[in-house]
């Protein structure tokens, strides 16, 4: 008799749609893949996107959102959350609101803007984001442009970044993790908790196909949470995924490229 297939972690994606392919749901879906958990998606957003920006984008009802939530949770259940693109206040509300119910880590990308520059966040959800959604993250997940958008502090060296850890921590999230990428010299993040800190490191590569990232890093953080490994472990092997996926970037359309989610099963050389 045969037995039956072990389950792998859950892992749920709360984001929008990159038609691309790039980012957001696609994005998070196949790191999801890519790193042995079983993803699943509630999706918040459409968006036309391709390599050279955003060209437009339809937010879905809260109603539909929260189906969708309850649908996927109530029934197959959840090892980790990973929430990327909430466009409004009231999407914000309404995600939060789940979030506090279902009892799992959660990874929080406060999607602000596109890689491209694009608003992908309205201004009044800010506040929103700051007491009803930062408060419920295990991991908070900021690029710089995030940490001006809703601290005011703009970073341009580690000790900002460290004073951008402070300020984001004050709104409720266990852990934080602030992104150096766009800072000069090797890509740097800094975790913290307000006690631990710890600075991860990984050269610069020349490579301008990033498309994706912040995406990937969020869900591959939320991918070892659901394997049961703490923060500091997950944010560590996420940072490595990340590395690799850049590395591996590629051409596509006439604009940036995608991150290889798929990086770690193509053949070497």
């Amino acid at each position: 008799m045969t037995a039956p297939a072990p389950i792998p972690p859950r892992v749920l994606t709360v984001a929008g749609s990159d038609s691309g392919g790039g980012a957001g749901i696609q994005a998070d879906l196949k790191t999801m893949l890519a790193l042995g958990t079983h993803g699943m998606s509630v999706l918040t957003a459409v968006t036309a996107q391709n390599s050279l920006g955003v060209q437009g984008a339809w937010e879905l009802p809260a109603d539909a959102v929260r189906a969708q939530y309850r649908s996927v949770v109530d029934d197959i259940g959840v090892q980790a959350v990973k929430t990327g693109m909430l466009s409004s206040a009231a999407l914000v509300d309404t995600v939060a609101d789940l979030l506090a119910e279902t009892g799992a880590p959660v990874v929080v990308d406060p999607v602000g803007v596109s890689k491209h520059g694009d608003a992908l966040l309205a201004a009044e959800a800010l506040d929103s984001v700051r007491t009803r959604l930062l408060p419920v993250a295990t991991v908070a997940t900021p690029n710089l442009d995030e940490v001006a958008q809703l601290t005011g502090v703009t970073v341009t060296d580690e000790a900002g970044m460290r004073r951008a850890a402070a300020e984001i921590l004050a709104f409720g999230p266990r852990w934080v993790v602030i992104k150096g990428g766009h800072l000069p010299g090797d890509a740097v993040d800094l975790l913290t908790d307000g006690d631990e800190e710890h600075w991860l490191r990984a050269p610069r590569l020349d490579n301008r196909h990033t498309h994706g990232t912040g995406c990937t890093l969020a869900s591959a953080i939320a991918c070892g949470l659901a394997r049961g490994e703490d923060v500091p472990a997950a944010v560590r092997g996420a940072k490595e995924y990340v590395t690799g996926a850049i590395r591996a970037g590629f051409a596509l359309g006439g604009g940036i490229g995608p991150v290889d989610h798929g990086w770690l099963t193509r053949p070497a050389g």
